[in-house]
C-alpha cells in the first residue's frame, strides 16, 4: 500500500507545493489537504508546511491554529500521527500546544533569508531517522518570526528529554560563520514533542530536496525519506 502524506495548505500558506514535491520525490503519495476540511483523506502522516498563514496577524500561526483541519490533526497527533510543522507550521504547532514554547519576532527585526548550517541532535524521531545525531546539514531558512523562546524550566526540560531536535551552528563552528540567525533561546531551531512523531523547525528542509534547483544540496530530502521509512516498517 503506497505511503500517503498530506501537507496542509492555510491561506496565505506558500510552501506547500515544495513540501507536495519533497513527498512525491522522497517516495510517498502526496495529498493536498483544504485548511476548512476536517476530513484528513486517510493520510499517514501530515506536513504543515511554511507561508504567512493568515497574513501573520495577532501572532504567527494563531489563526491557522483553530483552522477545522487543525481539530483533527490535534486528535490524530496525539494519538501518534506524525506530524511535520516547518517555518510557520512550526509556529502553528506551538499555537496549538502539540510542541512547547513561543515563536517572537527575529532578535534583529528583521526578515531572513539565507542558506543555513543546522546540527542534527537527534535521530529519535519519526522525522530524522535518516540523519545521525551531531550530523551537519545546510538547508534554506526564511522567516521574520523566527526566534524560539521558552521559559527556562522547558527549556531544561527539552534539553533532558533529549527533545532538541535540531540546532543552528554557534558562530565560529559553521564554516561559512552563520550563527544563531534569530535570536532563539540556546540556539534552538527545531524540537520534537516527547513521543517523537510531532517535530517542527524553522529552516525549510522542503527547499533543499533536488540537486539542480538553489545551492545543489539535498541535506532536506532525509526528512521525507525518514518518514516514509517510518511508516512502511511501523
Amino acid at each position: 500500500m503506497t505511503t500517503r502524506i498530506g501537507v496542509v495548505t492555510f491561506p496565505g500558506t506558500l510552501d506547500d507545493r515544495d513540501s507536495l514535491r519533497a513527498v512525491r520525490i522522497a517516495g510517498a503519495e502526496p495529498v493536498s489537504l483544504w485548511h476548512r476540511d476536517k476530513d484528513l483523506k486517510q493520510v499517514d502522516a501530515v506536513v504543515l508546511a511554511g507561508g504567512f498563514s493568515y497574513g501573520d496577524y495577532l501572532r504567527a500561526g494563531a489563526i491557522s491554529r483553530f483552522s477545522p483541519v487543525m481539530e483533527t490533526i490535534i486528535d490524530q497527533a496525539k494519538a501518534g500521527m506524525p506530524v511535520l510543522g516547518i517555518c510557520n507550521g512550526f509556529q502553528v504547532l506551538t499555537e496549538a500546544h502539540l510542541l512547547p514554547g513561543a515563536m517572537l519576532r527575529n532578535n534583529h527585526l528583521h526578515f531572513i533569508c539565507r542558506d543555513q548550517r543546522l546540527r542534527v541532535e537527534t535521530d529519535k524521531t519519526a522525522w530524522t531517522a535518516d540523519y545521525t545525531a551531531g550530523q551537519e546539514i545546510q538547508i534554506p531558512l526564511k522567516n521574520m518570526d523566527g526566534r524560539y523562546v521558552a521559559d527556562e524550566r522547558t527549556l531544561d526540560m527539552l534539553e533532558a528529554e533529549g527533545r532538541v531536535a535540531f540546532r543552528y551552528l554557534a558562530r565560529g563552528e559553521a564554516a561559512d560563520g552563520y550563527g544563531n540567525p534569530n535570536g532563539s533561546l540556546r540556539d534552538i531551531a527545531g524540537i520534537t514533542n516527547e513521543a517523537g512523531n510531532v517535530v517542527g523547525l524553522m529552516p525549510h528542509p522542503e527547499h533543499a530536496v533536488e540537486p539542480l534547483v538553489g545551492t545543489g544540496r539535498t541535506d532536506g530530502l532525509g526528512f521525507f525519506t525518514s518518514i516514509l521509512k517510518k511508516l512502511v516498517n511501523a
